[in-house]
């Protein structure tokens, strides 16, 4: 995804948000019946080492893939990538651009109420957070591409104050000023936005710089189980999957192959 998609991404979404404020104001959003439950934790899976510290993604389409799989039910890939072993699922609820869904949460969240849940969204208010519980996700994603320093540690300070965890997305030294230690996860996006490149060493140079007491995934561009065992190596604890699941004809069963393949392969270590 270039950064101009991600300018144009992020204007929409301004407007969004001010609309759905209208719509639904701040009030209404605290009186969720979903706001008084504990949230799922993704770190905790993470310190097993037995888990395969995949967060596996349901995504139907995106920017620089119109079709993904257009016709997916949430509901039954969900099921078949926690049956893989996927130790959370994430969703995306852009709707213009990614082609997701609020609804897609909230029907997952009723059939698999301990299941981490990411909410894959763009997240430039606090207003989307609250959202985000609301609807029944557990983490939210916070991109240091489109977020200042300062809104990133608001951002993550209000998201623990909902008992959901957070996780950092960002792709070069530059933006590592902005970590902060209220993160509960660094992603590291493998992808160049400008070139669209994936480099795994660029990312293990990265992950090098970054606070060691954070945990770390990998994000992006991981198509083989041999890939992740290398980034597993150099200290990445877990891996957000999501094209390369989505475009097969049965997403669980592909989780459910190459977490099989990861997690033998890893044991030789």
């Amino acid at each position: 995804m270039s950064t101009h998609i991600l300018d144009k991404i992020v204007a929409h979404k301004r407007k969004e948000v001010e609309n759905r404020k209208l719509a639904i104001p701040f009030s209404a959003l605290e009186q969720s019946g979903m706001m008084d439950r504990t949230c799922n934790s993704y770190v905790n899976a993470l310190s097993v080492r037995s888990s395969s510290g995949v967060i596996a993604e349901f995504k139907r389409k995106s920017p620089s893939v119109d079709d993904i799989n257009l016709t997916a039910d949430p509901k039954d890939i969900v099921k078949g990538y926690q049956e893989a072993g996927a130790n959370a699922v994430s969703i995306l609820t852009d709707e213009v651009f990614f082609g997701g869904r609020d609804e897609f949460i909230q029907s997952v969240r009723t059939l698999h109420p301990d299941l981490p849940i990411l909410r894959k969204e763009f997240i430039i208010d606090e207003y989307q957070i609250l959202e985000s519980k609301a609807i029944g996700a557990d983490m939210v994603l916070l991109i240091c591409e489109i977020l200042s320093k300062e809104e990133i540690l608001r951002f993550t300070r209000f998201a623990h104050s909902l008992d959901m965890e957070v996780l950092l997305e960002l792709h070069s030294k530059s933006e590592i000023y902005k970590c902060n230690e209220w993160i509960s996860i660094i992603g590291v996006n493998n992808r160049d936005l400008k070139t669209f490149t994936v480099n795994y060493e660029r990312s293990k140079d990265l992950y090098d710089l970054l606070p060691v007491d954070i945990p770390k995934i990998a994000e992006s561009g991981l198509k083989d189980p041999d890939t992740c065992v290398m980034l597993y190596q150099h200290g990445f604890k877990g891996f957000l999957i999501g094209e390369q699941f989505m475009k097969h004809e049965d997403p669980g069963l592909a989780c459910k192959e190459f977490i099989f393949d990861f997690i033998i392969k890893r044991q030789v270590i």
